[in-house]
């Protein structure tokens, strides 16, 4: 069998990425062959250089005999593709003749890694050496990595060696540096160089106009497109990927469709760019149709292809097939996973995208930045905080809570959830906050009523000259509302017109039309719904209607409810505001009558409801709800609160019944409110050092049922006691003396704290415990951990609670010999 046979053989398994071919053939050679050939040996070297096998590639370059130059640059070329810099150097030191391509090789090998420096330190080297080894390799390496490391001066060096030397006229350098002006923003540089180019062919017009497409020059990247002589298919998916970017969405659409009718083949960009485009547009029709033709191709089980589909169809509102997609698919990647739980989140199916991170998880995924961030928005929707705690921890532990996406949405989630001073605190954590940061603190603070500190914020948030945008200011209206500072809230509605050039959207006027009417101002408020450039949405006329019932106003609460039920005739709120204006005036016949009208329209309003988590189980409550199995104690804990109120001089508003009934039912439909049920429910089960927090949907809260809470704060006296024991903590490392208690009594109270707020059956709840006391700063001491260590010992294995300690100690770089630390702790937890 010849050498050439042989050489044959192993490219087919280079090709086919089979190291276990590749060996087989390699031990053939060794028996078939006694002295086999210089080349033949170099394309082994070759083969598993390519299958990344850099030890087999140097066994067999020492066992050559007599190696040529080229078998020293081969062995060269695999240690600079490999990354092995450190032995390309050594390799290239022994060298006893360098070419063009051994210096290549080595500036190669630094450029793709990241060494800039040692990238440059060769090349001036070479230089120094003679301009016989130059070659348009050279400066076309040089050029990518300018351009992939920003280095602009750096650049220009190269291009001004470039002309001294008389390489311009080569397309295969006039390319990469048309790319690294265009890359760098430099368009016009870019436009120059190409325009002095004598010889130019499709790779340097497609660069061009993917640098025009890059700075928004659609046009002229038209124009160049349509002057073209030649074009491939990379010259149509670029125009079709730039026309996407640039937002055109109609136009790359259109660009698809007349390359489809050219014939040109397609790839997998050309299927991604045009199905980004019909998702931004929400064409699903047009998505439908180019997914049906890509099942008559051979991408149908391309992953960027699919991953693409996935997205669009999310886009596009159209879950169902973005699942059936997602669940055809062959292979996954955390791309894939990423888009359909995006797609979740972003449809409402808070649930399911929170459902499918654990399915992901499972596969054995590792989730990034944005998928993590993705997630963690799902929880803040879904106001979940054990479940968006343990994503925190995660966080935490993979490293992935140094991305700005990640860090932003935790302080979301602790915002919704009502835990603004975790939401602060992780704020605080930011080190580099951007526009988001800040926004979802002063959304935070606004939903937790802290208008005073939400303004600070804001203001604080100009001063460092960052602008704000629409949400910002519907959080900063929202807490003017809430706080009754209707001067401030009409001064930064204007702000946000004429200083910082934002078009008001439907929320915008709906926090004014909220601002204005929640402080009796109904006639103003009246006053701006005329003057607005479109009518208010139903919530806005909702808004307005449930204020006119509040202050007793009929003439503008007939002329909210008339304007709701035009807009939305099935919608019942109209209906019940309305009535309850008609109650609180004792008009029963207008109430009837109301009464009488939903039900010969079809309206029908759907029972609130509130709900409460306690011990991984979900407690549901709807009003007079009798089917839950304690509803005695809970009836017997309401007869508690009463009486208490009672005897702080609570007086129930009947106002708030809509029923023409005796007073004792009166009072009895008013105790027996959903939230209520809920709070007297948490009052008996949740344990005392523990905030109760519920959910509420489709439940109008009334005046009467805000007053619990305050009585629930009388019976739980010890709310937060976990935190009130960090701030002593914190105090005694201060140096301050506050209080009796001692370090060994106050750790286990927070551990405690901590586990009755995130649970401790299972491994998962452990380590979100157990990470979220590190970074509330519970265990930033080695007694303080050896006390949380103990309790842990409770409810952990021996491994886990090592793993726990490696980790912590690692990440914090308190020692040296991690080992024997971990030894020492488990020792004293044991002890």
């Amino acid at each position: 069998m010849s050498s050439n046979y042989y050489c044959v053989l192993l490219k087919l398994c280079s090709k086919a990425r089979d190291q276990t071919q590749a060996k087989k053939l390699h031990c053939h050679i060794i028996k078939a062959l006694v002295n086999p050939e210089t080349f033949l040996l170099n394309n082994l070297i070759i083969t598993y250089g390519k299958l990344g096998n850099i030890e087999y590639a140097r066994h067999v370059f020492d066992e050559i005999p007599r190696p040529n130059l080229f078998s020293w640059n081969t062995v060269l070329s695999a240690y600079s593709k490999l990354g092995h810099l450190l032995e390309m150097q050594e390799m290239f030191d022994r060298m006893p003749n360098q070419d063009g391509v051994s210096w290549n090789s080595l500036i190669s090998g630094y450029a793709c890694y990241g060494s800039l420096v040692e990238a440059v330190k060769v090349y001036k080297q070479m230089l120094k050496e003679g301009l016989v080894n130059l070659n348009r390799i050279t400066f076309s390496t040089m050029l990518i990595l300018c351009s992939n490391q920003g280095c602009v001066d750096l650049g220009r060096q190269i291009h001004g060696n470039i002309m001294k030397f008389g390489f311009l006229s080569y397309v295969f350098v006039g390319s990469p540096l048309v790319d690294m002006y265009s890359k760098m923003g430099l368009v016009y540089d870019a436009k120059r160089v190409f325009d002095e180019m004598t010889e130019r062919n499709v790779v340097m017009y497609n660069t061009m106009i993917t640098g025009l497409l890059r700075c928004g020059m659609v046009e002229d990247s038209r124009q160049l497109f349509q002057g073209m002589q030649e074009r491939d298919s990379v010259s149509w998916t670029t125009m079709i990927t730039g026309l996407a970017q640039n937002g055109l969405v109609r136009e790359a659409i259109e660009m698809f469709r007349e390359m489809r009718l050219q014939g040109l083949d397609m790839d997998q960009f050309t299927f991604g760019s045009v199905l980004t485009a019909c998702g931004g547009l929400l064409a699903l029709e047009g998505g439908k149709q180019i997914h049906a033709y890509i099942i008559r191709t051979d991408y149908k089980d391309n992953i960027f292809v699919s991953s693409a589909l996935v997205d669009m169809y999310c886009k596009c509102r159209s879950i169902k097939s973005a699942e059936t997609v997602f669940t055809r698919m062959t292979s996954k990647n955390v791309v894939s996973w990423t888009a359909m739980l995006v797609g979740y989140g972003q449809n409402g199916y808070s649930e399911e995208a929170v459902r499918i991170f654990r399915d992901m998880q499972r596969k054995g995924i590792e989730p990034d930045d944005f998928t993590l961030g993705s997630v963690v928005s799902s929880c803040a929707n879904l106001a979940s905080l054990e479940e968006g705690a343990q994503f925190h921890a995660h966080a935490l532990v993979s490293g992935l809570i140094s991305f700005i996406t990640v860090s932003n949405a935790l302080v979301t989630l602790y915002g919704k959830c009502g835990s603004i001073e975790d939401s602060h605190r992780m704020f605080n954590d930011i080190k580099n906050r951007d526009e988001v940061s800040w926004t979802a603190l002063v959304s935070a603070y606004s939903q937790f009523g802290d208008a005073n500190e939400m303004i600070d914020l804001f203001e604080m948030m100009l001063a460092q000259g960052l602008k704000p945008d629409g949400v910002t200011f519907i959080g900063v209206l929202s807490a003017c509302s809430r706080a009754g500072l209707v001067e401030k809230g009409h001064h930064y509605f204007e702000s946000m017109i004429k200083e910082h050039g934002i078009t008001p959207l439907p929320d915008h006027y709906t926090c004014m039309i909220d601002l204005l009417s929640r402080s009796g101002r109904l006639d103003e408020a009246k006053t701006f719904i005329n003057k607005m450039p479109f009518h208010p949405d139903a919530i806005g006329w909702a808004t307005l209607l449930s204020s006119c019932r509040f202050y007793g106003n009929m003439e503008i609460g007939k002329w909210a409810a008339e304007s709701l039920l035009e807009l939305e005739p099935q919608n019942p709120a109209s209906y019940i505001l309305l009535s309850s204006i008609y109650a609180a005036k004792r008009e029963w016949d207008n109430v009837a009558q109301l009464r009488r009208g939903m039900r010969d329209k079809g309206v029908r309003k759907e029972p609130g409801c509130s709900w409460i988590k306690y011990k991984k189980k979900v407690y549901i409550f709807s009003a007079d709800d009798q089917s839950s199995p304690f509803s005695d104690q809970i009836y017997s804990e309401l007869e508690k609160l009463n009486c208490k109120m009672r005897a702080e001089g609570y007086v129930p508003d009947m106002s708030y019944v809509l029923h023409d009934v005796d007073k004792s039912d009166k009072i009895k439909m008013l105790s027996h409110h959903s939230e209520k049920l809920a709070i007297a429910f948490g009052l008996i089960f949740v344990p005392t050092d523990l905030p109760i927090r519920m959910d509420l949907v489709r439940v109008e809260i009334s005046g009467d049922a805000i007053l619990y809470p305050k009585i629930y704060q009388l019976q739980k006296t010890s709310l937060f006691q976990g935190e009130r024991d960090l701030e002593m903590i914190r105090e005694r490392e201060k140096g301050a003396k506050r209080g009796p208690k001692s370090q060994s009594d106050l750790i286990p109270r927070c551990v405690n704290h901590e586990m009755g707020c995130y649970g401790k059956s299972n491994k998962r709840n452990l380590y979100t415990v157990t990470y979220m006391l590190s970074w509330r700063g519970y265990l930033s001491h080695l007694f303080e951990i050896n006390c949380g260590l103990r309790i842990l010992f409770e409810v952990a294995s021996h491994d886990d609670v090592v793993q726990y300690a490696q980790i912590k100690w690692q990440a914090q770089n308190l020692v040296d010999d991690v080992e024997t630390e971990v030894e020492l702790i488990l020792q004293l937890a044991y002890n």
